[in-house]
């Protein structure tokens, strides 16, 4: 009985060892790869060591871009996700904001020493960081909750690509052949999972918003490449066109009313809207700062109109960005983000704009199960248009981001 003892006790040592073995190489794997990812960003990309690669605050909206990409690219149904990316979504996202714990501001703090106060400068982390860092951080958790919230069984489930019922449902968005089509029983979705999915929708709705008044803060601070303005006319009537100039100077302005007359029917059409808006407002701001008049920004027209006018393109500008959150960037935002060195600004800027893909990819996928349910409660033939999406993002013509 002792030696039977003893050999319970060796083999549960050995069990113990190979436990420990195998959690120092997990942590040596994990310390390879944080020390490759970080020689990558120092390495500006460039593995020649030439000097090359790009800047460091590309280097790491880089990094953040593709590892979103490599994790949530196959997320194409309302499911959790696999424990191993969840993980390695955490870790590495965690590798990659750890620089922002360096990124400081001197403030003055008032300290006591031998009963005398003194006010001495002192480092902390700077101020949008500091603030956006921990709100982005919850709005990545918030959504990995939501996916995790459609675990187990439901009344929705997906169909195969041979199931010829599946082909023949018409679904919302023709173009996307290639995501799963969602089926629903003959009779629609009961009363509580249409409640349930629809507050599921408005909890992804508000981690949008708040993603894209974050990215449009980060992108507005960030300066105006002088290789942009240097291809702007030279006259905000000259980017916009005479039609779209005349609308946007009229005496009594309506953003709704202009953007209804605008055909604004694919992405490139609204991109292209925006492109020229954009480039009105660059080019009234440099008008607005010109020295003189003979200036080659000057004009003659007056300061009060022109700051009226880039008030009117700007909260067209934000209307935009709400009611289309999935088009592609403009050709400034991508300027400024190629021409940014600002290292925290890179970090928010694409920390939000991944978290604002991945949001209106689930309240897609969302709106996908509730048009399959609302093709059972109404004849296939009729014209069937959900944009709950477009329409709940429509906000006030103020032009105020939502508070966080």
């Amino acid at each position: 009985m002792v030696r039977a003892a003893e050999e319970d006790e060796q083999n549960a040592n050995s069990g113990l060892g190979d436990e420990s073995t195998a959690n120092n190489a997990d942590k040596n794997s994990d310390l390879e790869m944080m020390k490759e990812k970080f020689a990558k960003l120092l390495l500006g990309e460039d593995m020649s060591g030439g000097g090359k690669g790009v800047t460091s605050a590309m280097a790491l909206t880089n990094a953040i871009t593709n590892l979103a990409a490599s994790v949530f690219g196959e997320q194409s149904r309302l499911e959790p996700m696999p424990p191993e990316r969840q993980a390695r979504w955490r870790r590495e996202m965690d590798w990659l904001l750890s620089v922002t714990d360096h990124i400081v501001e001197f403030v003055p703090s008032k300290q006591n020493s031998n009963g005398v106060n003194m006010e001495v400068m002192v480092t902390r982390q700077r101020s949008d960081l500091h603030m956006n860092i921990p709100a982005l951080r919850k709005l990545d958790a918030m959504l990995i909750e939501c996916l995790d919230n459609f675990k187990g069984d439901h009344e929705f489930t997906y169909a195969s690509k041979n199931d010829n019922e599946a082909k023949s449902m018409k679904k919302r968005e023709e173009d996307k052949w290639w995501l799963p089509t969602p089926k629903v029983p003959p009779d629609g979705l009961s009363d509580a999972t249409r409640k349930w999915l629809q507050f599921q929708k408005d909890s992804v709705h508000q981690v949008l918003k708040a993603a894209l008044a974050i990215n449009a803060q980060i992108l507005m601070e960030m300066e105006v490449p002088e290789s942009y303005t240097e291809t702007l006319p030279k006259n905000g009537r000259a980017s916009l066109g005479d039609y779209i100039y005349k609308s946007i100077t009229v005496e009594h302005f309506d953003p709704d009313q202009f953007l209804s007359s605008m055909d604004l029917t694919i992405d490139h059409k609204i991109v292209d809207l925006k492109n020229r808006i954009e480039a009105s407002v660059v080019i009234w701001k440099r008008k607005m700062t010109a020295k003189d008049g003979r200036s080659g920004w000057g004009s003659g027209v007056s300061l009060g109109k022109r700051e009226r006018f880039e008030d009117r393109a700007e909260t067209i500008l934000l209307i935009l960005k709400q009611r289309y959150p999935g088009i592609p960037q403009s050709t400034l935002e991508i300027s400024k983000i190629e021409h940014n060195r600002d290292v925290g600004h890179a970090i928010l800027e694409s920390y939000s704009r991944i978290l604002e893909s991945l949001a209106h990819k689930v309240l897609s996928r969302i709106e996908d199960v509730q048009h399959a349910d609302a093709l059972t409660q109404n004849p296939p033939s009729q014209s069937l248009k959900l944009n709950s999406l477009k329409d709940s993002l429509k906000i006030e013509a103020s032009g105020k981001f939502p508070d966080l």
